[in-house]
């Protein structure tokens, strides 16, 4: 049996697209026509090939696969092999009902590798973009133990505990970014549209103006006559920040140890790296994926260069038979109360449920430290766009002042 992704018109002529099963075009064409539909095309699903931009375009940014996506699969998956449905049926099931068409693609795929008597660790390692290492590793994990349907269960638990901890984040810097926005575009009308109406009366005067008036006068003409330049550079700017940064191992590097450095925020990045590495780490250990192993996994789901370089140090000091928590001070990059723990954690056995007590203090932490940023926050961008609004009224009253003074 091979997949076949088609484009079929149905007894209403409606284009419809979707996936079957069959033995070969022929029998492909034939079962859709006996459902009802007209197939139009039909391919095997792994030769598509896109050839036009806006195809690759489509792949690019139409189809991408959220980990929000992911984890309702796990989840589901996981209830259906709970539920004593075998495997290949479950995936069936989940393709009758995503909505996400590479998702699509890619389950029927799996499914396909999965009828041919491949493992789901081999159907998963096809799509390192949707499946990361650490998903994969939890799988293979279950599949050796037999425990599949428990460690899915733990992977969707993690997903949606990650993804919980994010969207309080983002919801947190929500309404100061959005003060932000709208605080630079009231500015940005009044320099550009209001400010030269007004200062056009100056224009007739003989006296000189201000200095403080001159710089606002010249600040308006700049902005009204070169907003173009100044959106480009941000966006220059916004892709050039994050190649440095992404692209390039140096730029990679200075923006990490900026990360962990920087005043309050430096603080907040390595509690949410700790978080992660013990929430991770955790999870990995429960599903029965090696120490070492898990080590290797970890170190590139912290999200910082140092963080993991000290990991990637440590797991070589656990490979030559020392315990976890001793290295793990020893780098310096971990507070004590999570050295301390951990070492106990390791004296009685209860290494993993240590480690999820470690995550959940410190993803409360990160929590809280994130309202007290952004409750400060709020006060001072509201001064700032005060101070700037001030500025601007006073730089316009003042010539105005000044010229009543001299008709007196």
């Amino acid at each position: 049996m091979s997949v076949y992704e088609y484009v079929a018109l149905d007894n209403k002529g409606r284009e419809r697209k979707g996936f079957v099963d069959a033995t070969g075009v022929s029998a492909a064409r034939q079962q859709l026509r006996e459902s009802g539909i007209y197939p139009v095309k039909i391919y095997p699903a792994r030769e598509k090939k896109k050839t036009s931009f806006s195809a690759a375009m489509e792949i690019s940014f139409l189809q991408k696969v959220s980990p929000k996506e992911v984890s309702m699969f796990t989840r589901q998956l996981s209830t259906l092999l709970g539920a004593g449905i075998p495997l290949v049926p479950s995936f069936s099931v989940l393709l009758a009902q995503t909505k996400n068409p590479l998702l699509q693609k890619i389950l029927a795929q799996i499914r396909a590798d999965l009828t041919e008597g491949k493992s789901l660790t081999a159907g998963l390692e096809n799509y390192p973009n949707v499946f990361p290492p650490f998903y994969i590793n939890m799988v293979k994990a279950g599949e050796a133990s037999g425990t599949i349907n428990l460690v899915l269960e733990r992977l969707a638990d993690f997903s949606e505990n990650q993804q919980e901890l994010m969207n309080k984040i983002r919801s947190s810097l929500a309404y100061p970014l959005i003060m932000l926005l709208v605080g630079s575009l009231v500015i940005f009308l009044l320099m550009t549209f209001v400010v030269p109406r007004i200062t056009e009366i100056f224009s007739d005067m003989r006296q000189t103006l201000p200095l403080i008036t001159v710089i606002l006068i010249r600040t308006s003409t700049f902005l009204k006559s070169f907003w173009w330049l100044i959106i480009l550079v941000v966006v220059v700017g916004v892709f050039a920040f994050k190649y440095l940064t992404a692209g390039t191992e140096t730029g990679r590097r200075y923006w990490d140890a900026f990360c962990l450095k920087a005043p309050v925020w430096g603080t907040v990045n390595l509690k949410i790296a700790i978080a992660r590495f013990t929430r991770t780490l955790a999870t990995l250990l429960q599903s029965g994926v090696p120490l070492l192993a898990a080590m290797d996994i970890v170190r590139n789901v912290v999200n910082n260069v140092y963080i993991g370089e000290a990991i990637t140090a440590v797991g070589k000091e656990v490979e030559e038979g020392q315990s976890l928590a001793g290295p793990l001070a020893a780098s310096g990059m971990f507070p004590p109360m999570v050295t301390e723990m951990i070492a106990v954690g390791e004296q009685t056995g209860s290494l993993e449920t240590m480690l999820n007590r470690i995550a959940a203090s410190y993803e409360t932490e990160v929590q809280s430290d994130i309202m007290v940023m952004t409750s400060l926050l709020e006060p001072v961008m509201i001064l700032v766009m005060g101070l700037i609004v001030g500025f601007i009224v006073f730089s316009i009253l003042l010539p105005i002042f000044e010229m009543n003074q001299m008709v007196k």
